[in-house]
């Protein structure tokens, strides 16, 4: 009985959400001898390969031990089909044992037996664990034998264990030749090999020399998207599995590891130091974003099979595990009832997401837009503008840009609706920052150097005036808007004119515009005026009848009080629970990593928040938002936008509420379809 509280036992259940009050349970039997001699044994096995699904016995067995000795590593055990030969009858009648197991069960088995003077003995069977992979063949497989029916191959599979079939991956030896030299949390699962650089600019740079880069930052920001978009992958020193570099890693589908508190990042000096070891700019590093392992030395990839057939690399009919993954989520898709969108912000992600049966965008980010090489200094004009009319004219030269961007998201969801979020955060994301400033400035003080001096003291003198001491309560979202209308203009008349050039194309476009932030229906209400007049003057202007709609982003929890009288007004709600989360528990997600583990050792919490929704307090938020909006407009549209929205469990309790979609990274998209698909069938 002791055994459910040792280490092992405590992490075992942490990993597969096990609750700790329930205890283990002892069964007491018989001895049985497998070490009386030659004519005994023991072994371990399985009904179906558990590694690839193959329909194959598979197992190992030794003569003259007993069961720890197999698994123990003190002997070389025989391959299990070698049984046959030793002990004929026995083996024969484990055959048909195991068979009939199997049957009964109708799931792959995973038994132990003792065989004592050639007289067989089964000690205990169980549900085999086993890879996505074999998980996805054994499903499909035992439908095709009639074992099992297709709702049945539904519920068997794990949702989480689909990510492995889409994660690029590491030759196994090759992997294991080298030792890890720290772990940190699994963000994006996929292995990730490369250079070492420590700043965006320069993964752009060497990336376009046709090097593959790792980005390594203590924690990465907004402005750092060019970087992790050319990168092989992410590694980061701080941050949870909600930081921006996760939250971007799994939207990109780049693997990545974060939180990796043992790495010590000096991006001055270009050097990482790591329990007595280094690296160095251009030296190799390779990590697996399933496991959190970080090493030093170059381990070769190859992207997934799945992903091959998705980019037209490998035809499909050459891949029997893309037919097999593709046939058991059209399986989950005819019984689910919520909807699945997907988290994209430019065209290809959309064009990903819709490959694996995204159909919609539940948030695209209009921010991340703005980042490009071409488009920074138009932003940062913007911002500097000291007038209405230089703000603009700087938008202007923005509008353009933004409107072929929407038309590209529109143009690859093929006629779904696309949920488009405003700009969100505050204005200095947008500016260097405020200390390279101050050093860029001592240094070409020092040096009498007056080029370009004169704007580097202006856009310091800007980013002291829009500096903050809580950005994250601060001047953004609808606040951003309201106070700078023109921003919000630009932004829903380049949605409209997208919109408006695929109607003339002959396109379905479905644009809803999000306000995010609102706490209070006067902001509500003050932004949808501004953004009815901007559409009903570019319709008229077009000639052209486009269906649009306005909504909001329930994201703090006073929103959630005045759900009723902000739905009166509104067509959507979309919980945004990262947010949510964080004003509801007053945690920073980018630093709860740093007590996160002080809490579960403790109990008081068993998953981080960011990760799995916590259904009785930020859960009950989003009860009451959706049940409040309800009450107000009844086919109020629900959904969600929070990295909730690729969470099994988060998944189950947005069926309960009622939601009508989930919104997903693209990578976690085939994953939301079965977990949906799951929690319908819970329900009958």
């Amino acid at each position: 009985f002791r055994s459910w509280q040792n280490p092992r036992a405590k992490e075992y259940r942490r990993i597969y959400d096990i609750p700790d009050a329930i205890g283990t349970a002892v069964n007491v039997q018989a001895m049985v001898f497998g070490n009386t001699g030659d004519r005994s044994g023991t072994g371990v096995g399985f009904t179906r390969n558990p590694a690839t699904g193959a329909n194959e016995f598979y197992g190992e067995f030794l003569i003259n031990a007993q069961g720890e000795d197999v698994v123990a590593g003190i002997r070389t055990p025989q391959p299990i089909g070698e049984l046959e030969q030793v002990m004929p009858r026995a083996y024969a009648e484990l055959r048909a044992i195991t068979k009939r197991l199997e049957q009964h069960y109708r799931d792959v088995q995973d038994f132990e037996f003792t065989i004592e003077d050639e007289k067989l003995y089964m000690l205990q069977t169980r549900n085999g664990k086993r890879t996505g992979h074999a998980a996805v063949v054994i499903a499909t497989d035992l439908v095709e034998e009639g074992v099992i029916e297709p709702e049945d191959a539904v519920r068997m599979v794990d949702p989480d264990a689909l990510t492995q079939l889409l994660a690029p991956v590491f030759d196994p030896d090759a992997w294991a030749a080298l030792p890890a030299v720290t772990r940190g949390l699994p963000a994006s699962p996929g292995a990730a090999c490369g250079e070492v650089v420590f700043n965006a600019d320069e993964a752009v740079r060497w990336a376009g020399q046709g090097r593959d880069v790792l980005l390594v930052r203590k924690e990465t920001v907004p402005d750092d998207i060019h970087g992790m978009h050319v990168a092989q992958g992410v590694l980061t020193a701080t941050g949870g599995m909600t930081s921006h570099a996760a939250v971007v890693g799994r939207q990109m589908g780049k693997p990545s590891v974060v939180g990796a508190g043992e790495l010590h990042v000096s991006e001055s000096e270009r050097v990482v130091t790591v329990n007595g070891q280094r690296f160095e700019q251009g030296d190799y590093v390779s990590f697996d974003g399933l496991s959190g392992e970080v090493k030093i030395g170059r381990v070769a990839t190859r992207p997934s099979e799945i992903l091959q057939v998705l980019a037209g690399q490998l035809s499909q009919r050459r891949s029997d595990i893309y037919g097999r993954f593709s046939r058991l989520l059209k399986w989950a898709d005819k019984v689910r009832r919520l909807g699945i969108r997907a988290n994209a912000d430019q065209p290809d992600q959309a064009a990903t997401a819709y490959a694996f049966g995204a159909r919609g965008i539940g948030l695209c980010r209009t921010e991340h837009m703005f980042f490009g090489e071409d488009r920074i200094p138009i932003v940062q004009r913007m911002i500097l503008a000291e007038t209405e009319a230089e703000r603009r004219a700087a938008l202007d030269e923005l509008l353009p840009l933004q409107r072929e961007d929407f038309y590209g998201v529109f143009k690859a969801m093929r006629g779904q609706p696309v949920t488009i979020r405003l700009i969100d955060p505050p204005l200095h994301e947008f500016l260097p920052k405020r200390e390279e400033l101050m050093v860029e400035i001592a240094r070409a003080e020092a040096q009498g150097r007056t080029d370009g001096l004169e704007q580097k003291r202006a856009l310091l003198r800007r980013v002291e005036q829009l500096h903050e001491f809580n950005p994250m309560m601060g001047h953004r979202g609808v606040r951003l808007a309201i106070s700078y209308p023109e921003i919000a203009e630009m932004q829903a008349r380049a949605i409209l004119e997208a919109a408006c050039r695929l109607a003339r194309e002959g396109s379905k476009v479905v644009p809803e515009i999000m306000i995010p932030l609102v706490g209070h229906v006067g902001e509500f209400r003050d932004q949808k005026a501004v953004i009815d007049r901007v559409a009903a003057e570019t319709l008229s202007t077009a000639g052209l009848k486009v269906k649009y709609l306005v909504g909001t982003m329930i994201e703090i929890p006073r929103s959630v009080l005045v759900a009723d009288a902000i739905a009166a007004d509104a067509d959507f709600f979309s919980f945004g629970t990262n947010d949510l989360t964080q004003m509801a528990f007053g945690f920073s997600r980018d630093d709860i990593g740093k007590f996160l583990k002080d809490y579960q050792d403790r109990g008081i919490l068993t998953r981080d928040p960011f990760e799995s929704i916590d259904t009785d307090g930020v859960g009950a938020l989003v009860r009451i938002g959706a049940e409040k909006g309800r009450d107000a407009r009844p086919k109020l549209k629900l959904g969600v936008c929070g990295e909730h929205g690729g969470d099994p469990a988060s998944i189950d309790f947005f069926e309960d509420v009622g939601l009508d979609y989930v919104s997903a990274s693209p990578f976690r998209v085939p994953t939301a379809r079965l977990a949906a698909a799951q929690a319908a069938l819970a329900r009958r």
